[in-house]
């Protein structure tokens, strides 16, 4: 009953944070917009309240799948299509591993393809998805009502949005039911990677020095740490092994990256008299060490979608 209850409460978080980003801002100079989440729980005994705030802790800090593409628009990277695992694949992913990962890269696409407004690519990736979810038994978490939405309303990016957050929350409601945490946290790291692997491809090395999506990027770094404990919390699935040294693999580049943030300070705002409190993020990511980190992104990636 515990457990249960615990993973009900854990997957709340998840879809409702993911909710909530339709209407809080990306993050902004190295901060991250702030986000509450009411919640009600009662006749819960102090052990799993406990493991309730650890568990906010770990999704709190990881961006879903929409924040992801939400975090590369706001950094002004362009539209690339080519950059997406195509739709044609989906015949190839047959295991529960395989499935419930690309779970993860294609609703990234679907978000992806919904903030530049890429109408056909909405309804493909959409059915893609559910193939997925269909495929993990994630009964009517993508149903044909969800399609019918989306062509009803493919102009209208607010409904698009909200379609897609419903669909996140669905599939997390049914994983919850059925206490299967380990595949809701392959499908997180699938999102995670496809998210990352955009960003990483999107980087002008030309422009490297002044590029916000670097610094999007450097973000994961408190994110990497974050998914290996959630994937250790997982460790009796037999898939989790591989995938844990695969984010290990990861880590080890992100350690190379240091990052200072300096004491904040307050200034005032000339044009609202307003006083801010502000502080900078310092790095010291070399394009050698971002090339190193793109590399094994992007190979970490291509055996998700092979």
């Amino acid at each position: 009953m515990k457990n249960k209850l615990l993973c009900k409460t854990l997957y709340l978080f998840i879809a409702v944070f993911t909710f909530t980003l339709l209407f809080n801002s990306c993050k902004s100079g190295g901060k991250e917009a702030e986000k509450k989440i009411p919640l009600e729980i009662t006749e819960i005994d102090e052990d799993v309240l406990q493991d309730v705030d650890q568990a906010k802790k770990i999704f709190y800090s990881l961006p879903s799948p929409l924040e992801s593409a939400m975090l590369i628009k706001s950094a002004g990277a362009e539209f690339n299509e080519g950059l997406l695992n195509p739709t044609q694949n989906t015949t190839r992913y047959t295991t529960n591993k395989m499935m419930a990962l690309n779970l993860g890269i294609y609703t990234c696409d679907l978000s992806f393809a919904s903030l530049y407004d890429q109408t056909q690519l909405v309804i493909d990736y959409m059915s893609a998805a559910k193939e997925m979810a269909d495929g993990l038994g994630i009964l009517d978490a993508i149903n044909k009502e969800t399609i019918n939405r989306l062509e009803e309303n493919i102009n209208n990016r607010e409904v698009i949005l909200d379609i897609v957050s419903e669909t996140f929350l669905n599939s997390s409601s049914y994983l919850a039911d059925n206490e299967q945490n380990a595949i809701a946290s392959i499908v997180l790291v699938g999102g995670w990677v496809e998210g990352l692997y955009i960003a990483t491809q999107l980087v002008d090395l030309n422009e490297f020095d002044s590029a916000k999506l670097v610094g999007r990027i450097i973000d994961q770094k408190l994110s990497i740490g974050i998914m290996l404990q959630l994937l250790k919390d997982n460790s009796e699935h037999p898939s989790m092994p591989e995938i844990t040294e695969q984010m290990e693999d990861l880590k080890t580049v992100f350690d190379q990256i240091n990052i200072k943030t300096t004491d904040i300070k307050p200034e005032i705002d000339e044009e609202t008299n307003i006083t801010v409190l502000k502080s900078t993020v310092e790095t010291d990511m070399t394009p050698e060490v971002f090339d190193e980190l793109a590399g094994k992104v992007a190979e970490i990636r291509s055996s998700y979608v092979k």
